[in-house]
């Protein structure tokens, strides 16, 4: 668990490597100990009220810092549902980084017996089948908030059908602790 300030320092740390990427003024955060530690992060960008972009890691594979900057950069620039983000965006845009816990698989016997496993507005979940993976962060369950119809778009997500279930379909949870310009949420 990260404190406030914290947060506060991977916001910045977001927005900066976007600007930088964009051309424009940043300023270079000093590189701490707790920065080092590997972390798995989303940065999701939201443009009036919209989404923007969001991309991320899943797993913890590199020192926070660079998570933090990587996936920011690609949230701007490289998330394949949106056009790269223009300067004029960069200054409405609203920054948000959830900082992801390590995942744990889901033991289920059917459908039914996983969709009662999940707790809305807790859980990310992570849906896989084959070569078929998808992620939602918790804070999708706020459009989302029934199970069914959670999994159902996860699985769209995925490039699956809705309807589709499989004994070979693997379900994992994660928490997240998340900061946006202006607000926390633990």
């Amino acid at each position: 668990m990260l404190d406030t300030d914290q947060g506060k320092t991977l916001l910045q740390m977001a927005r900066a490597a976007i600007a930088k990427v964009l051309g424009l003024d940043s300023h270079e955060l000093p590189r701490s100990d707790w920065l080092e530690k590997p972390g798995a992060t989303f940065v999701t960008l939201t443009l009036h009220g919209q989404l923007r972009g969001c991309i991320g890691s899943l797993e913890a594979h590199r020192p926070l810092i660079d998570d933090v900057r990587q996936n920011a950069v690609a949230a701007a620039l490289r998330d394949p549902r949106f056009p790269p983000l223009s300067k004029a965006e960069f200054a409405e845009v609203v920054v948000e980084v959830s900082l992801l816990s390590a995942s744990e698989s889901i033991s289920f016997r059917d459908e039914a017996d996983a969709l009662a496993q999940l707790h809305p507005s807790r859980d990310g979940v992570i849906l896989e089948y084959g070569a078929h993976r998808a992620t939602f962060l918790p804070q999708v369950w706020a459009q989302l908030p029934d199970p069914r119809t959670f999994i159902a778009h996860l699985k769209n997500k995925a490039g699956l059908p809705d309807g589709f279930w499989s004994d070979e379909i693997r379900l994992s949870r994660y928490t997240v602790q998340k900061w946006s310009e202006g607000k926390h949420h633990g």
